[in-house]
């Protein structure tokens, strides 16, 4: 139990405690004062009552208050014990008992409405019957609970239906992934779990980019609609549109942060600035082109590989190549054999944000170097 709970828990035993004091001792001294004859005398001065009364009363809540921690442990105690139980019984079970226990109750009750009416056992036999029939519905119900499918087959929809709806870990898509096409391939070998979210509004900017008068602009749209299509048919991750707006924000970015925030979900991006946005607030990100880079695969100085030099470096007599993913490779002297597919040295690899960079050198220099060594 937490502290501030615990602080009006003591305080609630406090008021509780002076209360029955107060009015036990109240109760106390009229019933003195009638047996002894005393109740004018009382009447005439009721200082001493109240002083009394008032005095029992902040000894009971004393006492109360006292003994409330011993109280709130017990509480604890029950609590932990009361939840380790029912985890340990089906839910459905859990259901049944209840409609049965209530099934009884109501039973018992109309029962007892013919039981009041016998003289001085009459009420005690009505509780007695009430919770007599309330066990046996329990009890009926739970024996029997393989016979009633149409209950079991209800709580079992339901529970599959809220495991669909409560997702482990919603993986929100936000528009420049989706037009960039790879969450297709991450999503079909199985590394995401959960469910995947198109908020509405992404959809909407997908629509006004699919309508945009520029061809570029409207390309990439239709392309970020065609993908989104093909997720929700191909996918074996359940894909979900959410409605949800905040008609207060403009920028789609600042909807996608609020949306995950209000999910807990996971936001998928390709964008820089989102990224860094989204770290700054404290909302999880799943990078596209982090990923891409963590699973290209390792090269170490001195290794060897066959690169083509398609074109110029930056630097005089540089060469560059790219590697199947897309890594460049800058060869050093590599400017001679443009077009020509060699073997190159790694010797240096760098590591940026914007991806990795290897840089190399023809390994058929090496040999005249060495030769002329």
């Amino acid at each position: 139990m937490k502290p501030l709970l615990q602080r009006i828990v003591r305080i609630g035993a406090l008021l509780t405690g002076f209360a029955i004091g107060y009015q036990l001792v109240n109760t106390s001294f009229a019933a003195i004062a009638a047996f002894a004859g005393m109740e004018a005398a009382l009447v005439a001065n009721p200082v001493t009552t109240v002083g009394a009364s008032i005095f029992g009363g902040s000894i009971f809540g004393l006492i109360a208050y006292i003994i409330s921690p011993w109280f709130i442990n017990l509480l604890n105690t029950f609590n932990s014990w009361l939840e380790t139980t029912l985890k340990a019984i089906p839910t459905q079970d859990i259901m049944i008992g209840v409609i049965g226990l209530v099934i009884g109750l109501l039973i018992g009750a109309l029962i007892s409405l013919a039981l009041h009416r016998i003289p001085l056992i009459g009420s005690y036999l009505a509780v007695v019957v009430t919770l007599f029939n309330g066990y046996l519905g329990l009890s009926i119900m739970l024996n029997r609970k393989d016979e009633m499918t149409f209950l079991t087959n209800l709580f079992t929809r339901q529970s599959r239906a809220a495991e669909k709806a409560n997702f482990r870990s919603a993986k929100i898509l936000d528009t420049s992934v989706i037009i960039d096409g790879r969450i297709i391939d991450i999503a079909s070998t199985g590394f995401i779990e959960g469910v995947i979210i198109v908020p509405g509004f992404v959809l909407e900017e997908l629509r006004h980019i699919a309508d945009s008068s520029d061809t570029l602009k409207r390309n990439r749209g239709r392309r970020g609609l065609d993908i989104l299509n093909k997720i929700q048919k191909e996918s074996q991750v359940p894909v979900q549109i959410v409605e949800q707006d905040f008609e207060d924000i403009a920028e789609v970015d600042s909807k996608l942060i609020k949306l995950a925030k209000a999910m807990k979900g996971k936001i998928i991006t390709n964008d820089y600035n989102l990224n860094k946005v989204c770290e700054l607030q404290g909302v999880p990100v799943l990078n596209i082109n982090e990923l891409a880079n963590s699973v290209k695969p390792v090269v170490l100085p001195g290794e060897e590989m066959v690169a083509q030099i398609i074109k110029d470096g930056k630097e005089v007599g540089q060469g560059v190549a790219y590697l199947d993913d897309g890594t460049m490779i800058v060869v050093e002297g590599g400017r001679r054999f443009i077009g020509d597919t060699i073997e190159v040295i790694v010797t240096s690899v760098l590591q940026t944000a914007a991806g990795r960079m290897i840089f190399a050198k023809p390994k058929l220099s090496e040999k005249m170097s060495g030769a002329r060594s």
